[in-house]
């Protein structure tokens, strides 16, 4: 099991991380999100043992994990990271990179090693070519081939998707996490993709500002909301009045019907494939909902939340 007991952290005076806490256990993964600033690199970082923490502490089945002020070389060595920057070796081939920490005793099983994690990240057929050569999506799957390559007992990703071409981000997702979760990896990993979040997490920490403001499972904080911030992480949202109460709600959750208080005057749609996404002004605030079909700027039509 992994804990993080009260951890805070800062750069300077400014505190970059304050008071976090959580658990997490062997083989479950868990998603950190919010917006860019609010501290998810360095809490990977501080997992990781990259910096000293300025106070609290953190295990690792009850092993202390400790920085750079107790290690000649900073990082544990159970745990791997890959950061954005991928730190690949350009002057080597591909599947040179991917087996540069494994073993050359048994050549042949090194090599059955890194075609299986090569075929895992969708790179088999670049196993020859030179790293310089590859473009940064391509990068960033041979550096998570490399990651695995030695099965850590923890995994530490910092946005693992984000120069990946929408096209093949899907399928990489789902055979990187079965792989994860067949191997019993505990994966901790940040993004701003909410696909990410709620496909592949078992559990989800919120920050903002250095602070942990929710955690617990996705589909529960997706579902209610504490604020708007934490609703806008997962898309659009809406902030309008219900039954004399302010609610979170998402487009998908609103529907036309013939009468309700919630008059709103179309001003555009978008449309994004097997629907649009319409805009709308209600009390001077946009407003978005899902519908089927495009409707006309300037009409009026009301909405209701789904039940």
């Amino acid at each position: 099991m992994l804990q993080v007991k009260n951890i805070s952290f800062s750069y300077q005076e400014q505190a970059t991380l304050n008071n976090i806490s959580f658990t997490l256990e062997k083989g479950k993964s868990i998603a950190i999100i919010g917006e860019s600033g609010c501290g998810k690199s360095t809490l990977l970082k501080l997992i990781y043992g990259l910096y000293d923490v300025d106070q609290g502490k953190l295990y690792w089945d009850e092993k202390e994990i400790l920085g750079p002020k107790y290690h000649l070389i900073p990082g544990m060595d159970f745990m791997k990271y890959l950061a954005q920057d991928f730190d690949l070796m350009p002057f080597i081939t591909v599947a040179e990179n991917v087996g540069k920490y494994l073993s050359n005793i048994y050549a042949e099983k090194k090599n059955e090693r890194i075609a299986a994690l090569l075929e895992i990240v969708e790179m088999t057929e670049y196993a020859n070519v030179k790293a310089k050569n590859l473009s940064g999506g391509q990068m960033q799957r041979v550096a998570l081939a490399r990651v695995l390559a030695l099965e850590p007992e923890v995994l530490l990703l910092d946005e693992p998707f984000s120069h990946i071409d929408n096209f093949r981000k899907n399928s990489l997702r789902r055979k990187l996490f079965s792989y994860l979760k067949e191997k019993e990896i505990t994966t901790i990993f940040a993004t701003h993709d909410s696909t990410d979040v709620l496909s592949f997490a078992d559990e989800l920490l919120v920050l903002k500002d250095g602070q942990l403001i929710a955690s617990g499972y996705p589909k529960s904080i997706y579902n209610t909301p504490k604020t708007k911030y934490i609703a806008s992480l997962f898309g659009d949202v809406n902030e309008i009045e219900i039954d004399g109460k302010l609610a979170f709600v998402y487009p998908h959750q609103l529907e036309l019907v013939e009468k309700s208080a919630l008059k709103v005057e179309i001003t555009n749609s978008y449309f994004l494939g097997n629907h649009f996404l319409i805009e709308g002004n209600y009390r001077n605030k946009s407003i978005f909902f899902e519908n089927e079909n495009e409707i006309l700027v300037g009409s009026k039509i009301y909405l209701k939340k789904k039940p």
